[in-house]
């Protein structure tokens, strides 16, 4: 193996474009493609990168190499993808023309359909399927917080090995998955808490903590599992309880569900969802490839969908409300307006 850092391009450098790069820049050659605001910012303050009981990772400007085109991917020998979903194929079609015929392309996205998209858009390159497995969002410019643990997730085949081993050599943990497909169907599952967190503005612990969010979530993942059976998807096993039980779990009043699955609460008091920071920033959310994707998955197959489709409703209603007017949803009022919302359907 070469002992040559890899060059490493991150295309959408945001909450987890940075954290990743910022923590791969001791290892490889990286450059951050993002908005113009936001490299500015690096340009004159670097990253900072926290999480939990961990002392803070500062990587100054100097370390640093920044830019806002697809074409500063041009001598990369792995570009990662970390855009919004609905930007995937825009992102493929300003990088073509810049990729080595040997670049390595790989998706570290939210949603269940990038890596394909990809795939088709950029047929001369391997597009490795990726899956990032915590939160991370922006608390200053510059200062990005990792609230939630787990492992990376790439694809098991030969390609991965380079970056496998540069996101290692940076402290990462990172393991080979055989299935990804699964693992990305899974990862849909635990997400659909994006939405209800950005709803209800609370952190994820205290939110999860309470079991009124927790049978909200459960109505949801019991909809998203009906559309599963029916496309023949098996989500991948990612922790102890199977994926076609959590919704059961997720119902357990607090005290059992905090001795059963304990686990689930080991979040950063801090820690909130992505779409959370998107609505607080005024940006555009994933909510169509989140809840929006077991929509149209149901719909193919005539099942109802109507609590999925309430919570892309009330994520809209958020995304066009003026700054300050917000509703922050309870957990009873949230729970009530999608038992409503099942019961008319």
């Amino acid at each position: 193996m070469s002992s040559t850092p890899p060059r490493i391009a991150i295309l959408g450098a945001g909450s987890i474009g940075c954290y990743l790069g910022g923590r791969l820049a001791a290892v490889a050659d990286v450059t951050l493609i993002g908005r113009p605001s936001a490299m500015t910012v690096l340009r004159d303050k670097g990253l900072t990168l926290t999480r939990s009981g961990a002392p803070a990772h500062r990587v100054p400007p100097i370390a640093l190499r920044t830019a806002t085109g697809a074409d500063a991917a041009a001598d990369a020998d792995i570009v990662l993808i970390t855009v919004k979903s609905a930007d995937t194929l825009t992102a493929a079609r300003d990088l073509a023309p810049h990729l080595g015929e040997r670049t390595v392309v790989c998706s570290f996205q939210n949603g269940v359909h990038n890596t394909e998209l990809l795939r088709r858009a950029l047929p001369e390159h391997i597009v490795l399927a990726g899956m990032v497995p915590y939160n991370v969002v922006q608390t200053e410019p510059g200062h990005f917080h990792q609230g939630s643990g787990g492992s990376l997730m790439l694809d098991d085949t030969p390609a991965a090995r380079v970056l496998a081993s540069a996101l290692g050599r940076a402290g990462l943990a990172v393991r080979a998955h055989a299935d990804m497909r699964g693992v990305q169907y899974a990862k849909l599952l635990m997400n659909l808490n994006n939405a209800l967190n950005a709803l209800s503005g609370q952190p994820l612990r205290r939110q999860l903590a309470q079991r009124s969010f927790r049978r909200c979530l459960a109505l949801c993942q019991a909809e998203a599992l009906a559309a599963f059976r029916a496309e023949d998807i098996t989500p991948a096993r990612l922790t102890p309880i199977p994926p076609a039980l959590t919704p059961h779990l997720l119902r357990l009043p607090d005290g059992v569900f905090r001795r059963v699955a304990g686990r689930t609460l080991a979040i950063d008091a801090h820690a909130r969802s992505s779409m959370w920071e998107d609505l607080e920033r005024g940006r555009a959310t994933e909510i169509d490839h989140l809840q929006g994707e077991i929509v149209t998955m149901a719909a193919r197959h005539a099942l109802p969908a109507p609590v999925s489709a309430r919570v892309v409703h009330l994520v809209r209603e958020a995304e066009t409300a003026p700054p300050g007017r917000r509703r922050a949803w309870t957990g009873p009022d949230l729970l009530a307006e999608l038992t409503s919302a099942r019961r008319a359907s």
